[in-house]
């Protein structure tokens, strides 16, 4: 969801490019290896960052929405996908192993406490870590809000979104015959998962360019195609989830345990106009949390890179910066 052409107009919003000063290669059982890096001030507030996806990796983009003589900032690349290794994987790859190796990051680093920042299915998994590890998070700043509900997931794969691009629908639906339509995350997930390379492609490639598509508010409705093996890890992973309900114990289980975290300070920067992650979601989670600031952003969709909320997301940044310091 990075690679779209409004990146160009947001980066004059973002601190200029910073290298990592630690890279490494964290061994966190089940088989895993997952990348992990730190740029900025080692002696910084620390703020871990969650990608999206599940299965976007983390970019060099994610490193400059905050200022790095602030800011001790922790990417790292969620089990199966970008760096980490097994590449594409859904063995042991879970919630829960995330949440867990979260905390194996925290430990790692000898941070006690941290800023937790993440988007899209980032901010799932924010949410969640917060919920099981409350005493470890100084603040929130979530962008993208999506909860991991039913609802949710059949706006965006049952039809609801495709009621506004059905051209792009179209397309996405096109693969699936007509027979298995009424259920099109268990249809992909049969062809994803058919131990058929060059079918797992394709169809990763399909499921990608939908979501890509619909990532930006000046979308025409198309989107480049992915690198097959980005796809094919960005594809099986958030297939992986959403068709288990990203593990969860029951459907809506986010807004249900937001007692757990309501006194934590939390800023979501949302878009208007998003509809892969509809501001309703946002909405409701701002209702629970007493500590939350939401900040509806006009003129934009889904994407980080939206000008409106990389904007948005560094005053914020900064704001925080200036609270803390």
């Amino acid at each position: 969801m990075d690679k779209i052409a409004d990146q160009k107009r947001a980066v004059q919003y973002l601190y200029p490019p910073i290298d990592p000063f630690d890279q490494r290669m964290l061994d966190v059982g089940q088989g895993h290896q997952i990348y992990v890096e730190q740029c900025g001030d080692p002696n910084g507030i620390p703020v871990v960052v969650l990608h999206g996806g599940p299965g976007g990796g983390c970019s060099p983009a994610m490193r400059r929405y905050f200022d790095p003589h602030v800011y001790r900032v922790i990417l790292f690349d969620q089990r199966g996908c970008g760096r980490s290794r097994p590449h594409a994987s859904v063995i042991n790859n879970t919630t829960w192993h995330l949440v867990e190796d979260i905390e194996r990051i925290r430990r790692t680093l000898g941070i006690e406490q941290w800023c937790v920042f993440g988007g899209s299915w980032g901010a799932t998994l924010s949410l969640i870590y917060a919920q099981e590890h409350p005493d470890r998070v100084l603040r929130m700043i979530l962008r993208g809000v999506f909860l991991m509900t039913r609802v949710e997931l059949d706006w965006f794969y049952g039809g609801g979104a495709g009621k506004f691009w059905p051209e792009t629908w179209g397309r996405f639906v096109s693969l699936i015959p007509s027979d298995e339509r009424d259920d099109l995350i268990r249809a992909y997930n049969r062809r994803l998962f058919s131990g058929d390379l060059s079918q797992e492609t394709r169809y990763a490639r399909a499921w990608s360019a939908w979501e890509n598509a619909l990532a930006s508010i000046h979308s025409n409705g198309s989107s480049g195609e992915s690198p097959g093996e980005y796809a094919r890890a960005f594809a099986r992973l958030e297939n992986h989830y959403f068709i288990n309900g990203g593990f969860l114990e029951f459907d809506g289980q986010i807004l249900a345990h937001m007692g757990r975290i309501s006194h934590i300070p939390a800023v979501i920067v949302q878009g208007r106009y998003d509809m892969i992650c509809p501001p309703s979601s946002a909405y409701r989670l701002a209702e629970l949390w007493p500590a939350c600031q939401l900040k509806m952003i006009r003129n934009a969709g889904h994407a980080l890179s939206e000008p409106g909320i990389s904007s948005e997301l560094v005053r914020v940044m900064d704001q925080i910066a200036e609270e803390v310091l």
